[in-house]
């Protein structure tokens, strides 16, 4: 991918690249594990996004300073390396701050070391682009993620417990469907948001999402091209 064509304000069109047109969970899908496994509370979801945030942009940072420098058939391990060292961090620092939320996301914290969105966006932008756009690009990537990932957990927090936040929200008389916060309800809850966007999507003239998974990721199919 490269560097946003909008002559006007070019960094900005980087930015909000992720928030709608190239959202990473609902229009690229990527991602999607970590983002069903969390999503059951709006507190998990927004801390997982916040955490995707920092690692996003700050890898997109360095990876784009050293693209100049890393060899070119090394760059994947030289980059799933660094990434690494950013989740790392932010791992210590939900522990030492959030202990409760850094047990609540357990393994999927440390796993966005691999997460295909980072990664991705590392291979297909910031290997290519000068810091400033990458930092860009990884922050709307960044906030895109959060908002699918928060706007998942908020539906199914409130469906399957009645609460957002902890915070009871349903009436008396309503009882919670506990289905939508074990992993059936999440499937359907994404389902349905892809529906959405695909609807959306189609009223734009844009293309729908057909395929899931990694075949909608840059670096994997950079990968195959090379084999």
């Amino acid at each position: 991918m490269n560097v946003n064509k909008n002559k006007k304000n070019p960094l900005w069109g980087h930015v909000t690249n992720g928030f709608v047109k190239e959202n990473p969970v609902l229009r690229l899908v990527l991602g999607t594990c970590p983002t069903l496994a969390v999503s059951t509370s709006a507190v998990n979801a927004l801390g997982m996004g916040v955490a995707v945030i920092a690692v996003l942009t700050c890898s997109n940072v360095v990876i784009s300073a050293l693209r100049k420098v890393i060899p070119g058939k090394v760059r994947i391990p030289a980059y799933i390396t660094l990434i690494a060292g950013f989740s790392t961090l932010a791992q210590m620092i939900i522990s030492a701050f959030s202990p409760e939320l850094n047990a609540a996301l357990g393994v999927y914290l440390p796993l966005i070391t691999v997460n295909c969105i980072i990664l991705g966006r590392a291979e297909a932008f910031a290997g290519q682009n000068p810091v400033l756009a990458s930092a860009c690009d990884g922050l709307g990537m960044g906030i895109g993620y959060t908002a699918a990932i928060f706007l998942m957990g908020c539906v199914r927090e409130l469906l399957g417990a009645g609460t957002i936040f902890g915070a009871n929200l349903l009436p008396a008389s309503a009882e919670p469907i506990l289905i939508f916060i074990l992993p059936p309800g999440g499937f359907f809850i994404f389902g349905l948001l892809i529906a959405a966007t695909n609807k959306l999507a189609e009223r734009t003239g844009r293309k729908k999402v057909e395929s899931l998974g990694c075949n909608g990721c840059h670096a994997c199919a950079a990968e195959k091209q090379e084999i």
